[in-house]
């Protein structure tokens, strides 16, 4: 499989348990590791769009929260402080290999409104064009109900695929890709290495979310899975603790579950 090479825009994904430790503290050395690897891609030739959680875990130990935030409230007031944060560690990491990060946080009802959406296409041209990396989360400090809220940046990815028109998205989680049964459960489960059709018998393998840290799981990559291959966009589902899988697909391998574009097939095989 050759289009990884091929892909000239990539947006990749940064779930919670990717970018923290079991604590719930960023993982600094694992975010300085993903930003070597995305820098030494970028300088390749390629754009790099990054969705990022891990503001509310920022905000959390910024300020010495004593539980985890529970109410919606609380997990509002972290977003707050710790975006800041997370960007400050981003711009510090990637200011070493040469690059520069712009902050772009969404909320839901920017797909829904032409003007709003055409500003944020432009706004992602613009920012790529001048070389930089767009750092993108969901807006959690004010987004509330369902007509601005993503509901996890599993979502929030796929959609920011389609807005800046990637060629390809990548999901990293704290899992190998998409498994035949559950395989913390099971150990003689079988990773699904392709997956050209997401239908009922896809998502009755699907379980819960994989940690207490994160808001997604597969069901909800599934469903991000299905809305980008939907627009033309395949994506891959990989395991995030070894940042240097990323090479494998660079190098033209192939690695976690790969998720077909229903539009792109005959170029991207």
């Amino acid at each position: 499989m050759k289009f990884f090479r091929d892909s000239h825009r990539i947006v990749v994904k940064f779930g919670t348990s990717t970018l923290t430790h079991s604590t719930g503290h960023l993982n600094l050395r694992r975010i300085e590791g993903l930003v070597k690897v995305l820098s030494d891609i970028k300088n390749s030739g390629k754009q790099v769009v990054i969705v990022s959680s891990g503001a509310v875990s920022a905000g959390v130990a910024k300020v010495g929260f004593g539980t985890i935030p529970r109410t919606p409230e609380e997990k509002q007031a972290m977003a707050a402080i710790g975006q800041s944060e997370l960007m400050k560690i981003y711009d510090k990491f990637f200011s070493t290999y040469g690059h520069t990060v712009a902050q772009i946080l969404m909320t839901k009802d920017v797909l829904t409104n032409p003007i709003r959406r055409a500003a944020a296409e432009n706004t992602f041209n613009r920012l790529l064009e001048m070389n930089c990396i767009p750092i993108v989360n969901e807006n959690d400090s004010i987004s509330t109900d369902e007509l601005t809220k993503f509901g996890g940046n599993d979502i929030l990815s796929a959609y920011v695929a389609e807005v800046c028109h990637a060629d390809l998205l990548l999901n990293l989680s704290d899992i190998d890709g998409l498994y035949d049964s559950d395989p913390r459960k099971n150990p003689d489960a079988r990773l699904i290495d392709r997956v050209d059709v997401i239908d009922d018998a896809i998502y009755s393998i699907a379980g819960g979310a994989g940690t207490d840290r994160g808001t997604g799981g597969m069901v909800a990559k599934l469903k991000a899975a299905e809305l980008c291959t939907s627009e033309g966009i395949p994506m891959f589902i990989l395991n995030g603790h070894d940042p240097e899988i990323l090479y494998t697909l660079l190098d033209g391998g192939h690695v976690g579950t790969y998720f077909s574009a229903k539009k792109k097939d005959a170029e991207n095989d």
